[in-house]
């Protein structure tokens, strides 16, 4: 196998764990679960772009998604209800 190959690999499996986690971060009631795994898609998402040769893009998305954005939705559910109510 050539690297070119490896290297698809690799990204494919990296995307499949994106659409998990995203899929996840509907399903979930739990609402700081939910908020954790779209931390999670949001560090390999990060991890993408840094493969994809966009390392300024791959920091930025870390800092943000997973860092500011998580930070702020873990605050609002302290300040609410942790689990999502069934209609």
């Amino acid at each position: 196998m050539n690297a070119l190959t490896i290297d698809m690999a690799i990204q494919a499996i990296i995307l499949i764990g994106v659409l998990i986690t995203a899929y996840l971060t509907i399903r979930f009631r739990d609402l700081l679960a939910a908020a954790l795994m779209s931390a999670a898609m949001s560090l390999l998402l990060s991890l993408e772009f840094y493969m994809l040769h966009a390392p300024d893009v791959a920091i930025a998305e870390a800092a943000v998604g997973a860092g500011v954005v998580t930070a702020i939705v873990v605050y609002g559910i302290a300040k609410t209800e942790r689990w999502e109510v069934e209609p």
